[in-house]
């Protein structure tokens, strides 16, 4: 009862922190509305004040709004996804980039850029829409099944040769893409480079719909198996002696990762360290209680990414800085700071 209680006081105090980050977001942007706070604002369009502007309704609710809730969402889900990949790894090194899920969307949406032109006019209008969103979707989707079967074997995944095989998808979806951004035209390049880089510019509610859907019933599954992957930290075989079904687990967090970050590469292109970052700031206050750091990381991942965003979209104002340069930006050393302290275990 004590470590719940402790465990709610943390992710009360993370949610206030989350709020306050929102409410400042939703305040910082080079639009004016004519003195009047977007907070304000922001209630007027809720309470459905016909008063307001076109122009002030839009800013406000289809592109600041809508877009906070995009970086919380998807903020989320990698950082969950990370701290579910490293807890069944046992390495605080993987992440849906270390088992090839972000390469192989990477690659399938760069086709889809590339030469969707030629078959495009022969897809259903809606799916012309959003044909890299779903490209991407289907390309984390079919790396997860490749990696899955190269690791299983008489029913047995092995988290080792899993790792391995991301690693090696990973390096062939980048050359193949490598070899697209070659052949690819100058407006095809800019629209991958952007792609590569992340963004959240492309928010819409319906998006944000979608992406709460996934990170429900995600969640349903994920968050309660602290316990599970806490005991996963002793071995495999300690664990099933402690009642947990290991190859069950396995199959959950490999196909619930693979769903939350196509779904978040297919709506924002790629956001690296997301979730490297979250699962290794929580593990210096919580060690490794998985009980802790699966739970919080659903709030912390929000937190950084929503800082990102608004610095992203404020730093070069009025341009707009992709958030992955922001990410990596942050990551970068904190994959250095693991290295190191595993350099002095060794």
């Amino acid at each position: 009862m004590r470590t719940q209680s402790k465990l709610y006081f943390y992710l009360t105090i993370s949610a206030i922190l989350l709020v306050i980050i929102a409410v400042w977001s939703l305040n910082t942007g080079v639009y004016d509305f004519g003195g009047r706070s977007a907070f304000e604002v922001l209630g007027k369009v809720i309470a459905g004040d016909t008063s307001l502007s076109l122009s002030d309704k839009y800013v406000i609710w289809d592109v600041r709004a809508s877009r906070i809730v995009m970086a919380i969402l998807i903020g989320s889900m990698l950082a969950v996804s990370g701290t579910s990949l490293q807890g069944l790894f046992k390495n605080p090194l993987a992440t849906g980039e270390a088992i090839g899920l972000t390469s192989g969307a990477t690659l399938l949406a760069a086709i889809a850029i590339v030469l969707g032109g030629h078959f495009k006019q022969y897809l259903p209008e809606m799916v012309q829409f959003s044909l890299v969103g779903i490209s991407a979707f289907l390309g984390a989707l079919l790396a997860m099944m490749l990696v899955y079967r190269i690791s299983t074997s008489g029913g047995k995944t092995n988290v080792v040769m899993m790792l391995l095989s991301g690693v090696a998808i990973t390096s062939i979806g980048f050359s193949i893409t490598g070899f697209l951004i070659y052949i690819s035209k100058d407006d095809q390049l800019r629209d991958l480079t952007f792609w590569n880089m992340g963004s959240l510019a492309a928010a819409t509610w319906t998006k944000n719909i979608i992406l709460t859907v996934v990170l429900i019933i995600s969640y349903i599954i994920l968050v309660p198996q602290g316990k599970a992957l806490n005991a996963m930290m002793l071995g495999e075989k300690d664990a099933e002696h402690l009642g947990i079904n290991v190859e069950r687990l396995k199959k959950q967090i490999v196909i619930i990762t693979s769903l939350m970050v196509g779904t978040c590469v297919a709506f924002s292109g790629t956001i690296g360290f997301v979730g490297l970052i979250v699962p290794y700031i929580l593990r210096l206050l919580f060690k490794s209680n998985y009980t802790f750091i699966l739970p919080l990381s659903t709030i912390c991942g929000s937190i950084l990414l929503l800082i990102a965003d608004t610095f992203s979209r404020s730093i070069v104002a009025p341009s707009e800085l992709p958030i992955g340069i922001l990410t990596s930006l942050i990551g970068g050393p904190i994959f250095i700071a693991i290295l190191l302290k595993f350099k002095k275990l060794l």
